[in-house]
């Protein structure tokens, strides 16, 4: 299944995405899309239900963030050797884990802020990994089957904040807006092997090329010629770790609860790893996805109270 969220900001409905693709309302079966709704008792009672039964919701609804009442947002760092490298950090021996704030949630296609003084914000197309069963000290051979579902995440990241504030990385994870969901939590019946899921991002729908011309994007003296299509590509089956490796690794040292959402690590092609490096700036506008996932879209704003 593919399950939504969608409407206003603190207004949403849920939903799920039938066969044609079209959003099906599914007020009249769940009140909503959060914890309650997301082990496999009551994922399957939903699969039960006649989708051509539910009402179509008529017009281009906003989507919200898939899943509701999210405990912790944990993410993982580095889990691609190529993104290391290009970072110029080694690959680590165990999962790097760190938090993003979980008020820095939003639906896929609402817009990214630049944080105030904001000088390196970057973006990190990456699976998101919905945890539906309680798990404490789970195995990795058992892990995916504490596992809800999967979605895109674009992990937005201010590099200043985040390498050279002192401290952790955090400070530069969970600035408002920099957790855009979704737009979809595909359930993982739908998603037998995730280590098999393509990915990719634009920036502008364009790859970037550095070259002396006018241009969307620059920095200093150098411009970047926007001719292109793609920043980032990717695929899951070159993470350092996997997703159940994640899962069993993550349940050792906190418990991981229905709605917790990990978002699993990018592969290269951010901003920090160009040569100049190139970050956001308002106007830009970021468009990414992964295979059976759905796609995000984002326009970049300034900083607004």
């Amino acid at each position: 299944m593919k399950l939504v969220r969608y409407g206003n900001p603190g207004k949403e409905k849920p939903g799920l995405i039938d066969a044609n693709g079209q959003l099906r309302d599914l007020s009249s079966v769940v009140k909503d899309i959060g914890p309650d709704q997301l082990g496999d008792a009551a994922l399957a009672k939903i699969a039960k239900v006649k989708t051509d039964k539910l009402p179509l919701v008529k017009g281009k609804p906003r989507y919200g963030n898939p899943v509701t009442g999210t405990p912790k947002f944990i993410a993982i760092g580095l889990n691609y050797a190529d993104h290391a490298a290009e970072s110029g950090l080694p690959i680590p021996a165990e999962p790097v884990v760190f938090m993003k704030a979980t008020s820095c949630i939003q639906g896929p296609n609402d817009a990214v802020m630049l944080p105030k003084g904001s000088k390196k914000t970057d973006w990190e197309v990456e699976l998101g990994v919905v945890i539906g069963t309680r798990a404490r000290y789970v195995s990795q051979k058992d892990a995916l089957n504490f596992v809800a579902g999967y979605c895109t995440i674009n992990d937005v990241s201010e590099r200043e904040y985040q390498i050279e504030r002192g401290g952790t990385w955090d400070k530069g994870k969970g600035c408002d807006t920099f957790g855009p969901i979704g737009p979809w939590l595909v359930t993982r019946d739908e998603v037998p092997n995730p280590q098999k899921l393509s990915m990719w991002l634009d920036l502008n729908g364009k790859r970037v090329q550095t070259r002396k011309t006018k241009s969307i994007s620059s920095l200093g003296n150098i411009r970047h010629d926007l001719n292109g299509k793609r920043v980032q590509t990717g695929n899951t089956k070159t993470m350092v770790f996997s997703v159940a490796k994640i899962v069993s690794y993550v349940s050792q040292f906190m418990t991981l609860e229905p709605g917790d959402i990990i978002t699993t690590g990018t592969p290269p092609g951010v901003g920090l790893g160009m040569k100049p490096p190139l970050y956001l700036k308002k106007g830009d506008v970021m468009t990414l996805g992964i295979d059976g996932l759905g796609e995000q879209r984002q326009d970049v704003v300034a900083f607004r109270r």
